[in-house]
């Protein structure tokens, strides 16, 4: 009787098997994200798992009782704000970003909290030993003497040492780094991550306990490990900015228990991740009205209106091809609008080298920031500055048309507060504002009204 095959090939992107590896996932055509996986167990011989809990039978939907999903606040509002108002008992959370971003500050604040408020909370690192995350909690404005800190890698003990401790919040600092006895592969690989995560999540379910995932972010910007990851978990939570920079955006991209899209801001200091309440005028403080290429959008993240300033510059190119860069924005996105103003407006945009940048680290993912990029890089070629107290609110088709956006009330109401007085919207927009409603329907009639 032939073996079982001890490992399978799958991919990390949509989990699909192969006979052996290849360079292309025939499943979803992506390249060199197939890799070994070791099987636990013969198919044959897999029963219950030693402390599962057993079957239960299937209820009707109707004899069901609602129960209000209760919440545990950790203090910091933005946080809490991006989760939906707190951390729900029994979820499991991931938490992403780049190396040096602020994930394991934010979620050592959080645990501080939690302890203080008598919600019992375990700290497993195995990126850090205790004695050197215990000189980062020194720098934090929170007390974090009581937090629970256990350096371990292996799940079996983590999970016995948060039974045995009653934690009712479990952080893991970090998911890579996490390996169980029951797989060969070393830690950090598909299998290991995939297995991991769900031994936790399957104690989170059984214990009510919150477990909160750090994980890295690959060269792509995805959480490393299989994509499937993402699906396993309840909440998905992705950290975004320039380190240089001291702002940071968390991001929630999945969450089963509130709104996704909702974005939190908060400020990186020498104590710790401080929430900003007011995220539209902290981006705009620094804002130099009086310099060209400067202009005001309103974006939505999920449910919050939030105000950023695109910056552009265009300067004569000295080389042969013209430089494209744009940060927070996509390049491709850049070179539509370029071409869009050259075909359809009749600026020359050919010879120049253009910059655009959107400050405070927010990246721009949807069409409604159209028109302030169309109104930056005239403003730049024109070299004459935008008011101080305008806003562009627009979406730009390849016709140079002007398209209304969702949501448009909301983000007037959001200028009108931070004291904004007109607004260039779309011609077919039809918005009720106290603002002074500047109607364009092509961008040709914008390039006109910003060179008068």
């Amino acid at each position: 009787m032939p073996s079982r095959r001890s490992s399978v090939y799958r991919c990390t992107e949509c989990g699909a098997e192969h006979p052996k590896w290849v360079g292309r996932c025939e499943g979803c055509g992506a390249w060199n994200t197939v890799a070994e996986e070791p099987v636990t167990r013969p198919a044959g011989k897999r029963g219950r798992a030693k402390g599962s809990v057993p079957g239960r039978a299937p209820v009707r939907l109707a004899d069901l009782a609602v129960q209000r999903v209760s919440r545990w606040s950790t203090g910091l509002g933005e946080f809490d704000y991006v989760l939906g108002g707190g951390v729900v008992p029994g979820s499991l959370i991931l938490v992403g970003g780049e190396p040096g971003i602020g994930k394991s500050t934010l979620l050592l604040q959080c645990a501080a909290r939690l302890e203080g408020q008598g919600i019992a909370t375990l700290y497993a690192s195995g990126e850090e030993a205790p004695e050197q995350i215990k000189l980062r909690a020194d720098r934090l404005a929170e007390d974090c003497g009581n937090v629970k800190l256990l350096g371990e890698v292996r799940l079996e003990e983590i999970i016995a040492q948060a039974s045995i401790t009653g934690a009712k919040v479990l952080v893991v600092d970090s998911i890579q780094t996490t390996y169980t006895e029951e797989l060969e592969g070393a830690p950090g690989n598909v299998g290991q991550v995939r297995e991991c995560a769900a031994r936790l999540m399957r104690f989170a379910k059984d214990s009510s306990t919150a477990v909160l995932l750090v994980g890295h972010v690959t060269r792509g910007g995805v959480i490393a490990g299989p994509k499937t990851l993402e699906h396993i978990v309840d909440t998905v939570l992705y950290f975004e900015g320039d380190t240089s920079s001291d702002y940071r955006i968390l991001r929630a991209v999945k969450n089963r228990f509130g709104s996704v899209d909702e974005v939190g801001v908060f400020e990186m200091t020498g104590r710790g991740l401080v929430p900003v309440e007011n995220p539209s005028a902290a981006f705009l403080s620094s804002r130099d009205s009086s310099a060209p290429g400067s202009a005001v959008t309103a974006l939505m993240e999920g449910t919050r209106p939030l105000l950023v300033e695109i910056q552009a510059l265009a300067a004569r190119s000295g080389f042969g091809t013209p430089q494209r860069v744009a940060t927070g924005l996509d390049h491709r996105r850049l070179a539509v609008l370029l071409a869009v103003l050259e075909q359809r407006a009749g600026l020359k945009f050919h010879e120049q080298d253009v910059f655009v940048n959107v400050t405070g680290g927010v990246r721009l993912l949807e069409p409604a920031a159209d028109l302030a990029v169309v109104a930056a890089l005239c403003s730049t070629l024109y070299n004459r500055p935008v008011a101080a107290d305008t806003i562009f609110l627009g979406e730009v088709g390849l016709g140079g048309e002007v398209r209304p956006i969702v949501a448009l009330e909301r983000r007037l109401a959001e200028a009108e507060r931070l004291g904004f007085r007109r607004a260039f919207v779309s011609s077919r927009s039809r918005p009720t504002s106290a603002l002074d409603l500047v109607p364009v329907a092509h961008v040709a009639e914008l390039a006109r009204r910003l060179a008068a």
